[in-house]
């Protein structure tokens, strides 16, 4: 298969979108959210038992929730995209580890998987997300956070 230079600047910018999702979530940086997503945007995070919502709403969402976590790191998968004029669909993996506070001072890594399954618009200021939605694949929880070795 073979891409026109079109396409291939195309499937660039948004990986870039998508790798920049992580980055904004991962710096809790919840704000930029609105530079990535169109202004009616729908996300979906209902796997891991959140409301359905705009971005407003996930934001909210999210700065009430990070509080929780002393760490996260969003670990994408190269997404598999394929465009079709002005809209796109994209499907990523994601292997999230997540550091959790617990009561008694300890931490605990949460290990989460899922993908991430896109809906996309070229825009006037570039490809955004239109729908976002997360599909789990495997939770483990309550393992230790230690050193390698410890």
């Amino acid at each position: 298969m073979s891409f026109s230079d079109t396409e291939v600047k195309d499937r660039l910018e948004i990986q870039h979108l998508i790798s920049r999702y992580a980055d904004i979530i991962d710096g809790q940086r919840f704000d930029e959210l609105d530079d990535i997503f169109t202004a009616d945007a729908v996300i979906d995070y209902s796997t891991f038992g959140v409301p359905v919502g705009g971005v407003a709403e996930i934001k909210e969402f999210l700065r009430s929730s990070f509080p929780f976590f002393e760490r996260t790191q969003h670990m994408m998968g190269l997404p598999h995209i394929e465009v079709s004029g002005d809209s796109a669909t994209a499907r990523t993996s994601c292997n999230n580890p997540m550091v959790s506070k617990k009561r008694d001072g300890t931490s605990e890594v949460w290990l989460i998987g899922l993908w991430y399954d896109d809906e996309l618009v070229r825009t006037d200021a570039g490809w955004r997300f239109a729908k976002r939605t997360e599909t789990r694949c495997y939770t483990l929880t309550g393992l230790p956070d230690s050193p390698m070795g410890a």
